[in-house]
């Protein structure tokens, strides 16, 4: 029996991933059966399975995979542009694909947070990639001289990361994103540092 190459291991998990990502975008996780992942995936239950033990796996797979393109984001263009994003991606509704579509996901990080101890003990680890990312880009800009010096690196982080997660509370309540382009301006504009003229 011939042996199956990485290359095509490595394609078949993008595709169940890529599937898995609308199918619980559209449904959420418990709504995500394994009859509605093998059609958004086009794969059977058992090849789904052979690559990730069972559903909990997979979304945790799917949601660490999409907070380290976040963390790639963070590093090259900050975590506002991660909220930009966000606010660009198209309704979590698996009608549009959009390779930087992490809002489903996000938005279902969020609920099993709070209501899955077992699951906040899994992530704590994972979120600590874009924790990481954010902090090591702030500390690169203040060394450019581009980040404010009067607050802590450690706040500014916070308060980023708070901003992105009130950002993703208000569009898993449906509320009206398009008037926050302004916002996530301002929020930028509050950890720049100032140059004083004249």
């Amino acid at each position: 029996m011939p042996r199956v190459s990485q290359d095509h291991l490595d394609a078949r998990r993008r595709q169940i991933l890529d599937g898995a990502r609308t199918c619980f975008a559209r449904f959420g996780y418990e709504g995500a059966t394994v009859r509605r992942l093998e059609e958004a995936t086009g794969l059977s239950r058992g090849a789904i399975f052979h690559h990730f033990r069972d559903k909990e796996s997979l979304f945790l797979a799917l949601a660490e995979d999409d907070a380290l393109r976040m963390a790639e984001v963070v590093a090259e263009q900050g975590l506002v542009q991660v909220m930009r994003d966000l606010l660009s991606a198209p309704a979590p509704t698996g009608d549009a694909e959009h390779p930087a579509d992490w809002l489903g996901t996000r938005l279902e990080v969020s609920r099993r947070l709070r209501t899955d101890p077992e699951f906040r003990a899994r992530w704590a680890e994972r979120s600590r990639q874009l924790t990481d990312a954010t902090r090591q880009r702030l500390e690169r800009q203040r060394e450019a001289g581009n980040l404010r010096d009067d607050v802590d690196v450690d706040v500014l982080t916070s308060f980023l990361e708070l901003v992105l997660e009130g950002l993703v509370s208000h569009l898993a309540m449906g509320l009206p994103a398009d008037d926050l382009e302004p916002v996530l301006d301002l929020v930028e504009e509050s950890v720049r540092r100032h140059r004083r003229t004249g």
